[in-house]
């Protein structure tokens, strides 16, 4: 299970994903999210 656990993506990347995908663009995204651009852009990195 733990193994599987890791393969999933966390919710806070997901959601910086969706974000970026909804609103076009990482500055958009992380002023809507109330993060910083870097803290977007190391969330989307998580996902790859």
């Amino acid at each position: 299970m733990n193994v599987q656990r890791r393969l999933l993506p966390n919710t806070a990347a997901l959601a910086a994903f969706e974000a970026v995908a909804r609103l076009g663009s990482f500055t958009a995204a992380a002023r809507e999210l109330d993060l910083t651009q870097g803290a977007i852009s190391r969330q989307i990195n998580l996902l790859e």
